[in-house]
């Protein structure tokens, strides 16, 4: 009796257990973006939750075969073959030319030209998996609950409207540029626009220029980034169907940044932020690295890495910052994929990968040379390490930039680095406590928060998946004309009103005074 009620009870545990189980289909974005989302896939799977994950044929890093996901593979061609061997390479010549208005343009419209194709072949992908029948009738016979994509590019975007099912964006760019710019109001008054590298406290020039900068952004990534998408969906959902509102109205936007790194601004109920939320305690290091961590002494080791687009720079900036790193006290740990640089010194230990979040969050590390990329920065605060920035493309510089105005960076000028001008930043952000202080504040106030940045993500999902999305978060803005947004039309309105009533009130006067002097003139007569 007793062993067939505890058989019923497990049975029934089990069954109540693997009913909270959900299907989630996910739509990624390569390179570092993927290490973020490969994260909330794993914890997403230790939950119980079945994954598919959307990759294409040529992917650099999205594996075909995962214990956490299964995969559906499209054929993309040749997708972005040239990307490390030749774009990049020639975006740092560019930056080695120097920084003139001229230079400068011509390295935008370059870095807008491969990211307008790299939006097209993602149209094209799109496009082809809702031209393959057999495959969108079993993607809908699947009944999955919901999508997770990043709208860094538009595709999962796109799927989940035509399978019919909530979105869930784990989003810090989109396909129009700085996500809150997408979802939320944003005066131009203090909020930066993106690229500019600007503070929430700008001057008057700084504010024409801002003002400016938004109205050319916001032209161009809707004529060459946006575009594309509102071709695919006037093709396969009709003309009505806008994609820039199909974007602004996902149901929770997990934001891959907080207040602590980004300048405080105006909000939305549905965006959820999670900035750090891949950021974990140090683990042990591998014996050989932690012995040659451990021979530093009291000076300490620096660390430098350029994340996983940016194995190498020219082998000329690489001679250079090896002549610098020679010339410290500390240990030097350094990320190289490329040829060994000239002027190597004994100190720097050259490897092919490192352990970053173990090496950040180890106590003999003093300083954090990167390129800032998101997933970087926030590690680095996550631990308290002041960095030496070396941005080099997209959202580095303004990352960066960010850090420099709270005191926890240093920038060095792609352009302008040399041996000299680098070994003056790496002692400034060593011998200035300042650096060091103002890192470990940040890295504090990050800390000091009620639940886990990863744990709030997870539990919006599932929210999500519980409730069959989250419509009662979503703002009506995006709904409205831009008239009525900024309420021209009740400005006008009320202006005409105001301008109507001065006019009855003059034109009473007016009578009066006419009729005052009239009843004279007859006196006087």
């Amino acid at each position: 009796m007793h062993d067939s009620t505890f058989l019923g009870l497990i049975i029934l545990l089990s069954t109540l257990s693997s009913s909270y189980a959900g299907k989630i289909l996910v739509v990624p974005v390569e390179g570092s973006h993927w290490i973020n989302m490969k994260i909330l896939i794993g914890e997403l799977h230790a939950n119980g939750h079945n994954i598919t994950v959307v990759r294409g044929s040529s992917s650099w890093y999205i594996e075909e075969q995962s214990p956490l996901y299964t995969s559906i593979t499209v054929d993309t061609g040749k997708f972005d073959d040239d990307f490390l061997e030749t774009f990049l390479p020639h975006i740092l010549k560019m930056q080695r030319q120097g920084r003139s208005l001229w230079n400068e343009i011509a390295l935008a419209d370059k870095v807008s030209e491969k990211v307008a194709e790299f939006h097209q072949q993602i149209c094209n992908m799109t496009a082809a998996m809702f031209e393959n029948k057999t495959l969108m009738h079993s993607l809908e016979d699947a009944a999955y609950d919901l999508v997770l994509t990043d709208p860094a590019f538009g595709g999962g975007v796109l799927l989940a409207h035509h399978l019919g099912l909530p979105l869930v964006l784990n989003v810090r760019w989109t396909v129009y540029g700085e996500a809150h710019f997408d979802i939320a109001p944003s005066p131009l008054s203090y909020v930066p626009v993106a690229g500019l590298q600007l503070t929430d406290k700008m001057t008057f020039s700084q504010r024409v220029t801002n003002v400016l900068t938004y109205i050319m952004t916001l032209y161009k990534s809707s004529k060459y980034f946006g575009s594309p998408y509102q071709e695919v969906c006037q093709k396969y959902f009709g003309p009505d169907v806008d994609f820039f509102s199909l974007l602004q109205n996902a149901d929770i936007w997990l934001m891959r940044n907080d207040f602590t790194f980004e300048f405080p601004r105006p909000t939305m109920p549905n965006v959820v932020y999670m900035g750090g939320f891949q950021c974990k305690p140090a683990k042990p290091l591998p014996d050989k690295l932690e012995k040659f961590v451990q021979s530093s002494g009291e000076h300490g080791v620096i660390i430098m890495t350029l994340g996983t687009v940016f194995g190498q720079l020219l082998s000329e900036i690489n001679d250079e910052i090896a002549a610098a790193f020679a010339q410290l006290p500390q240990k030097v740990i350094w990320r190289h994929t490329g040829p060994k640089p000239a002027n190597l010194g004994n100190n720097t230990l050259i490897v092919d990968w490192l352990p970053q979040n173990d090496l950040l969050g180890h106590p003999q590390i003093k300083a954090f040379v990167a390129h800032g990329g998101t997933n970087g920065v926030q590690e680095a605060i996550y631990h308290g390490v002041p960095i030496v920035g070396l941005p080099l493309a997209f959202d580095q510089p303004d990352n960066l930039s960010r850090m420099q105005a709270k005191g926890t960076a240093k920038i060095v000028d792609i352009a302008t680095l040399d041996r000299t001008v680098f070994l003056e930043a790496l002692k400034e952000v060593l011998h200035n406590p300042s650096y060091k202080e103002n890192m470990q504040r940040l890295s504090k106030l990050h800390h000091d928060q009620p639940m886990k940045p990863l744990d709030r993500a997870i539990f919006w999902i599932e929210f999500v998946m519980r409730n069959r999305g989250a419509p009662h978060l979503r703002t009506q803005s995006f709904r409205m004309s831009w008239i009525e947004y900024h309420s021209i039309d009740v400005i006008l309105t009320l202006l005409m009103a105001v301008v109507l009533f001065c006019f009855m009130v003059y034109s009473i006067i007016k009578f009066l005074c006419f009729k005052v002097v009239f009843k004279k003139k007859m006196k006087a007569e």
